[in-house]
């Protein structure tokens, strides 16, 4: 009986669920999960993780007292939510999820390193072990430098909001345990900038993705890339024998209900044979590089705010959704 293209994907390649719907996880069982800040507003607003919602409110105003004001219950309670749904969800995978840091400290090294270790010292107390945890922090080269500080203390760290070579370059050299490329928001970029279309091997994101991982193949280094942003199955194929590749619950499904042929694409052996210069990379030449780059410099930002927004929303949902709590418990009395 000929497999799916999902089957075959899972041997040349990990596959990790993007998303934090856990009904998602338990049905496609990838072997690790990441969200973001608009992954985990959406899941908050979901009725069926509302107990999860209600419970980390209460914690934070507990721990706060009655006096504090609804506003920073609510920032405390959005810190805690993440990792709330980062221990359920690893109570379904195997391997590691993803935590972000607050996209709002993006530019700061010394705020990133603190909440990161604030991150893994909740998962600590609550028995995870940091092998399982993975910290993901903007690819701005603050990010990358709170990055390498992190690694350097144990803390594995994903480096997200990727666009660029150099951005990934650096994350190499920092000794950063694993990248997130965005195929589809360099795609989306490129469609809108040219009025092309793109498919297959021609797709931009595809292509970036591709450079990145030959580039640290051929020169041996330990971080390992991980495809994420997918917006069809075919970027997907495409990237066959990526390290990791982080795809949404649709496209899981999509590619699960798809019969064919998945020839491996990329590979450490087809890497060593690519024409590839080894780039001396400090911060001069990657701000020159960022600069150069009005793709990466454009979506990097774009994404930053895009996350920030998701984080204001969610701190305004947390807040409401305290008030009606608060409400109900003292109208009980």
């Amino acid at each position: 009986m000929p497999q799916n293209l999902l089957e075959q994907l899972r041997k040349v390649t990990v596959v990790v669920a993007d998303t934090g719907d856990m009904e998602a996880m338990e049905k496609f069982r990838p072997q690790d999960a990441t969200t973001n800040p608009s992954l985990i507003t959406a899941a908050a607003q979901m009725p069926q993780y509302q107990p999860i919602v209600d419970s980390v409110l209460k914690d934070a105003r507990s721990e706060l007292g009655a006096s504090a004001a609804a506003q920073a219950v609510a920032n405390l309670a959005f810190q805690r939510l993440a990792i709330a749904f980062g221990k359920k969800i690893l109570e379904i995978v195997p391997g590691r999820v993803s935590t972000e840091v607050d996209a709002r400290l993006s530019f700061d090294t010394e705020a990133t390193v603190a909440q990161a270790r604030k991150i893994i010292a909740e998962y600590r107390a609550a028995g995870v072990d940091r092998k399982r945890i993975l910290i993901k922090i903007a690819s701005t080269w603050e990010g990358i430098r709170a990055a390498e500080i992190l690694e350097k203390e144990g803390i594995h760290c994903n480096l997200t909001l990727l666009f660029g070579l150099h951005q990934a370059v650096a994350a190499a050299e920092a000794g950063v345990t694993l990248i997130s490329p965005f195929v589809g928001r360099i795609l989306d970029w490129y469609k809108k900038d040219t009025g092309n279309d793109y498919q297959g091997a021609a797709d931009p994101g595809v292509q970036s993705v591709t450079r990145v991982y030959n580039y640290f193949k051929k020169f041996g280094y330990k971080t390992v890339v991980m495809g994420a942003s997918f917006r069809n199955i075919g970027e997907i194929c495409e990237l066959a024998g990526c390290d990791l590749l982080t795809i949404s619950p649709q496209l899981l499904a999509e590619l699960e209900a798809t019969q064919g042929e998945l020839p491996r694409k990329l590979s450490p052996e087809a890497a060593q044979t690519q024409p590839l210069e080894k780039i001396a990379l400090d911060k001069a030449t990657f701000d020159k590089m960022h600069a150069a780059d009005r793709m990466a410099k454009e979506k990097l930002q774009e994404g930053i705010d895009g996350f920030t927004a998701a984080l204001v929303k969610l701190e305004s949902l947390l807040a409401q959704r305290l008030a009606e709590l608060e409400s109900r418990a003292t109208a009980a009395v």
